[in-house]
């Protein structure tokens, strides 16, 4: 029996006296991890719904039912997000692409025209996505060039579908 190709790694490595891990290297490495796709919500002090693109959801613990996910200090909406009581997630269904993106990349009120459902603590939460999570939040962590959210889940809700799922910089259905 033929034995397959060993594959050949790219690979970067911190050695003693380097300031950090090639930043390129690290994205591209962790580009190889199948996501999936929400977006993540709140309402600021002025009322106003603010809402992001984020993959970087993940669940935490079943006894009490935790989530956490991550936010560049960087992001328009760290502000909003850092004060806020409760917040909302939207796990995207495949034919939800386009609100990725546009949650993503548009920099004026990316809830204009949009019809939501307004969830626990006034988070508004996305139709027709795939589950909701509805959160208190319960504590912050500060990390690197992101802050780390991690919410109680006070209520939630599923439906069966097609998960946007994203890799390499591209999304698959799933």
């Amino acid at each position: 029996m033929q034995q397959p190709a060993k594959p050949e790694f790219i690979r970067a490595e911190k050695r003693e006296g380097d300031a950090e891990l090639d930043a390129h290297m690290f994205r591209q490495a962790l580009a190889q991890f199948a996501t999936g796709i929400t977006i993540i919500t709140t309402k600021n002090a002025e009322g106003k719904y603010v809402g992001v693109t984020a993959n970087s959801f993940n669940s935490v613990s079943l006894h009490p039912p935790l989530v956490l996910w991550s936010l560049s200090k960087k992001a328009s909406s760290h502000d909003a997000f850092a004060a806020a009581t409760h917040y909302g997630v939207s796990v995207l269904s495949a034919d939800q692409e386009e609100l990725s993106h546009h949650f993503s990349t548009f920099k004026g009120d990316r809830f204009a025209g949009l019809e939501v459902i307004e969830g626990l603590g006034g988070a508004p939460l996305i139709p027709h996505a795939l589950a909701h999570f509805e959160c208190k939040v319960r504590s912050r962590y500060d990390e690197g060039d992101h802050f780390i959210m991690v919410g109680e889940v006070l209520r939630c809700d599923y439906r069966e579908g097609e998960a946007l799922v994203y890799r390499s910089r591209k999304y698959f259905r799933n």
